[in-house]
C-alpha cells in the first residue's frame, strides 16, 4: 500500500439535514481521487452538546439554554499537495459546507493526513 496525502474533511450536521448537506457538497466538487468519485463516510448518529452564548443568533436554543442535539458525523477527503488544493478545499469549506449546513457555525474539522490505498 503506498500513502497518498489528502484533506479529511470532517462535519457534524443534524440528521434531518445530513442528504441535503451531501447533495451541496457534491454540487460543488465530485470529490474525484484514486479511480472514485462522491466518496463520503458517515457514522451513526452521536450527540453534539453546546450552550447558546447571549448575543448568538443560534439556529437551534437560546441564549444560556444549553443544548443537547442528535449529530451525524459526515467524512470526506481531497487530494492534498497537488495544484489548485488550497483552492478545491476552500470551495468545499465555503460553498459545499457553509452554504448548506443549517447551523450559523458548523463544526468543520479538516486534517492533512495520508490515505493509504494500494
Amino acid at each position: 500500500m503506498t500513502l497518498h496525502p489528502v484533506y479529511r474533511i470532517t462535519v457534524f450536521v443534524p440528521p434531518a439535514q445530513l442528504e441535503a448537506l451531501k447533495r451541496g457538497i457534491l454540487a460543488v466538487d465530485d470529490l474525484a481521487a484514486g479511480g472514485y468519485a462522491h466518496g463520503m463516510w458517515e457514522s451513526a448518529p452521536g450527540r453534539e452538546q453546546f450552550c447558546v452564548l447571549p448575543g448568538t443568533a443560534s439556529a437551534v436554543g437560546g441564549a444560556g439554554e444549553r443544548v443537547s442535539a442528535p449529530t451525524v458525523r459526515l467524512e470526506f477527503c481531497i487530494p492534498r499537495d497537488v495544484p489548485g488544493d488550497r483552492e478545491r478545499l476552500q470551495r468545499l469549506l465555503d460553498d459545499g459546507i457553509a452554504a448548506h449546513h443549517p447551523w450559523n457555525s458548523p463544526a468543520v474539522f479538516v486534517d492533512a493526513v495520508a490515505f493509504a490505498a494500494p
